[in-house]
């Protein structure tokens, strides 16, 4: 079995820490992978990557690696002297050879295919391993809901995976699929995939839980006299009633036009607030001065005199 080091192969030194090595697979898997790079050897560098992060990101798997010790890469693997960590090698052991770093890890690690000390041979159902994943969504796919298409490693292969996301999930949420996890082995159940949610920023609304917050305009006579406003809402743009006097930083609230708190029509949803600013021109034409000028005389508004905001 030929040596490989999966931390040149990621590039991350060996002390690394599972974000860097998360993000370092990222990286090297979008640049080798087979259907999007020509480079010679491209393949090859994307299969190692993925076994790398298949090992690495498992403590009890990175433990066992790291007891190999630095190797130099394409020779024959020297295994761990026995009594290391409490197992045992023999290189002479039938099927040594043959073995490909899954195996030998597995060996080393919770599958123990070889003896233990003072333990015996296990053969029976395993339990598919749990995997942890991320998934970045925007703030219409939550509230709608949507299919991810995800790609996830399993014993060093890519396995592409087809993921519903209900409408209504939060940003920090935590999704447990079942039996989306690493297969059992003979005949074990499948293992469960937890999926951490993140909503991508968006350039109109600021989530809160359910509530929905945006920031909207006024120009002073909308302010004063009221008006009926056009503004955006998850569904399409909806026409908010602007009550006469209101003031800078006012909020007005729309019902149940927030994130949904599940599927279905009669899920009850979050609130959508406007939180009000007034704008004043920058400039006046003559005729606009002349108007502000008489409003300002014969108005008996004097917002300075009024008690100050707690």
């Amino acid at each position: 079995m030929k040596y490989v080091d999966y931390y040149a192969a990621l590039g991350v030194p060996r002390d690394a820490d599972l974000d860097q090595i998360k993000k370092a697979y990222r990286a090297r898997a979008h640049q080798h992978h087979p259907d999007r790079s020509k480079e010679a050897g491209a393949e090859e560098k994307f299969k190692n990557a993925a076994l790398a992060y298949a090992t690495l990101k498992d403590p009890e798997k990175r433990a066992a690696y790291d007891q190999l010790g630095v190797q130099q890469d394409g020779e024959e693997m020297a295994a761990p002297r026995s009594g290391q960590q409490g197992y045992t090698f023999d290189a002479d052991m039938p099927g040594f050879e043959g073995m490909d770093i899954s195996d030998l890890l597995n060996a080393m690690g919770r599958n123990q295919r070889f003896h233990k000390p003072g333990r015996a041979f296990e053969s029976g159902p395993q339990r598919g391993q749990d995997l942890v994943d991320s998934a970045r969504i925007s703030l219409l796919q939550a509230y709608s809901g949507c299919t991810l298409h995800l790609s996830l490693l399993e014993s060093g292969d890519v396995r592409e995976l087809a993921v519903t996301i209900p409408a209504g999930v939060r940003s920090g949420q935590k999704l447990r699929l079942r039996g989306k996890g690493e297969r059992g082995i003979r005949g074990g159940e499948d293992g469960d995939l937890y999926l951490h949610i993140e909503l991508t920023p968006h350039p109109v609304f600021r989530v809160d839980q359910l509530d929905l917050y945006f920031n909207l305009v006024l120009s002073p006579w909308e302010a004063a006299i009221g008006a009926d406003v056009t503004v955006p809402a998850l569904e399409g743009d909806v026409v908010l009633s602007v009550p006469p006097g209101t003031s800078s930083g006012r909020k007005l609230r729309l019902r149940n036009r927030g994130l949904p708190a599940g599927t279905g029509t009669a899920a009850p949803r979050g609130d959508m607030y406007a939180l009000v600013a007034i704008a004043v021109p920058g400039h006046l034409t003559e005729e606009e001065r002349r108007l502000f000028t008489e409003l300002s005389c014969i108005s008996h508004f004097a917002p300075r005199s009024l008690p100050a905001n707690p």
